[in-house]
């Protein structure tokens, strides 16, 4: 019996983890070797991703798997969040920290950019849903703001590619991670030059686009010594970890749609072609890589982004676990207060609690009143959010959608798993909850031949972990609940 061993670097705009996946008897386990923080460091009212740290705690990943677990992985990949990119000067050097994509440069970007190219023109062309931190107004950003960094820098790597580069010294875009900037012509391996002569901006700092599943290089001789490991492949897995969780959903055929629970919901379908017209614009959905050729047809919700904050706001008086968290929402009174997730207001406020109290008062809700109240307004809310977005799909989708899998962090949330069900009165199947390590290791076990196909993936997460299924519970209840929500989101057209 062949025993096959890889390591995923999964990093998350809160955390990171570098996760062993070992395959033996066509089933995979995993083991947690390594985990850290993750945060955005405001320097003078800027947002930043300290990169260097993050590379530093990879290689003490790599390091601990090798000389304190006893094995030596056969490759390595990195997954991170899309769209934020570093900048390189000619000697191959990172220039200063990368912009996180909640910093307010771009506050204005996206409207500056639709006065040189219409907003609907620039949606044919891309098929990217908007979003004022996509790489395209980042970079008019820097262009815009005469960035002297931007002036010095003569390449441009998304994150999981920066970090690649730093293991292995090659520089190359990874395609499904490329797909979320707006930069590329849809549902191909291809930049789109008008793009970067409307912004000003030269094509050339970008890099050769690889398909998930590329050897990239090999590890660097000075990271050989730190870290005790072989010159082993780095391999670009389907860099976005969203892309990588979607790769590992335990499915089979076409009917159904996913939402990758965690700091963002991405909730959608995988299609062969983009959808793209004039009506999917008005619902403002994106067309991204996937895997082998896949189209991930998904929108960007706000997911548990604002229950992270009020955590973290609420962590001077009340270090509350998130068990507890859950436990509070639920004896707080059902159905009190509704936000929608996605307002602007919700993006990165100073005090989240005080951010939700505010947009309840705004639209004629009293607000809540405890904790557990604002807890419940977000899983509520966030329920609602992806009826609302399962309703939208429809109208477009090619298949009927008969469930909804779960994957990512959110799916060890069984109250919101059924809430989600309660709301879109369909079984959600929730897990695995480590689909995005799960998906990366997959692209390095198909990268060097153990699986061979995307079905033989996912075939093998089935049989390797186990999903629990939720089903409806008083539908009318939450059916007369959505349709207020329904009338929020009808109220900022």
């Amino acid at each position: 019996m062949t025993t096959r061993n890889f390591l995923a670097f999964d990093l998350g705009a809160s955390s990171g983890r570098a996760i062993l996946g070992t395959i033996s008897d066509n089933r995979l386990s995993l083991k947690e070797i390594h985990r850290f923080e993750n945060q955005m460091v405001e320097i003078n009212g800027s947002y930043f991703w300290n990169i260097f740290n993050l590379f530093s705690e990879l290689k003490t990943g790599l390091k601990r798997c090798i000389q304190e677990f006893g094995i030596q992985p056969e490759s390595v990949g990195i997954d991170t969040w899309g769209v934020d990119i570093a900048l390189l000067d000619r000697n191959g050097m990172i220039v200063g920290l990368p912009y996180a994509y909640r910093d307010p440069r771009t506050d204005t970007a996206m409207e500056e950019v639709f006065k040189i190219i219409p907003k609907k023109e620039l949606y044919l062309m891309t098929g990217i849903q908007f979003m004022q931190f996509n790489t395209l107004f980042q970079l008019y950003a820097y262009n815009r703001d005469k960035s002297p960094q931007f002036e010095i820098a003569t390449d441009v790597l998304f994150i999981p590619d920066a970090l690649g580069y730093l293991f292995s010294g090659v520089k190359k875009n990874e395609f499904s991670i490329s797909s979320t900037s707006q930069l590329l012509k849809p549902g191909k391996i291809e930049y789109d030059q008008r793009l970067f002569d409307a912004i000003g901006v030269d094509s050339s700092l970008m890099q050769e686009l690889v398909m998930p599943g590329t050897v990239i290089g090999k590890i660097k001789p000075e990271i050989q010594k730190e870290t005790g490991s072989e010159a082993i492949p780095v391999i670009a897995v389907a860099a976005h970890d969203t892309a990588s969780a979607i790769a590992s959903v335990p499915a089979t055929g076409r009917n159904w749609a996913y939402i990758s629970s965690g700091t963002w919901s991405l909730m959608g379908i995988e299609i062969d072609h983009p959808l793209i017209s004039e009506e999917i614009q008005k619902l403002n959905f994106t067309n991204e890589g996937g895997v082998e050729g896949t189209i991930r047809f998904l929108k960007n919700i706000m997911g548990l982004w604002p229950l992270q904050e009020c955590r973290r706001a609420w962590s001077a008086e009340y270090n509350y676990t998130w068990p507890e968290m859950v436990e509070m929402s639920m004896k707080a009174k059902p159905f009190k207060n509704v936000i929608d997730p996605d307002a602007r207001e919700f993006l990165n406020p100073a005090d989240m609690p005080s951010a939700i109290s505010d947009f309840c008062r705004k639209t004629g809700q009293p607000g809540p009143e405890t904790h557990g109240e604002t807890i419940r307004t977000i899983f509520e809310s966030l329920a609602f959010k992806y009826r609302f977005t399962l309703d939208a799909i429809r109208e477009v989708s090619p298949v009927e959608i008969e469930k909804i899998h779960i994957i990512g962090g959110g799916a060890n949330n069984e109250l919101l798993c059924q809430y989600a069900s309660n709301a879109t009165n369909l079984p959600v199947y929730a897990g695995p909850a480590e689909a995005t390590a799960i998906g990366n290791i997959m692209m390095q076990a198909k990268a060097s031949g153990a699986v061979s196909s995307l079905a033989e993936m996912r075939g093998m997460v089935f049989n390797s972990f186990e999903t629990k299924v939720f089903y409806p519970h008083d539908a009318e209840i939450w059916e007369h609940q959505y349709q207020l929500f329904k009338k929020l989101e009808q109220s900022k057209k």
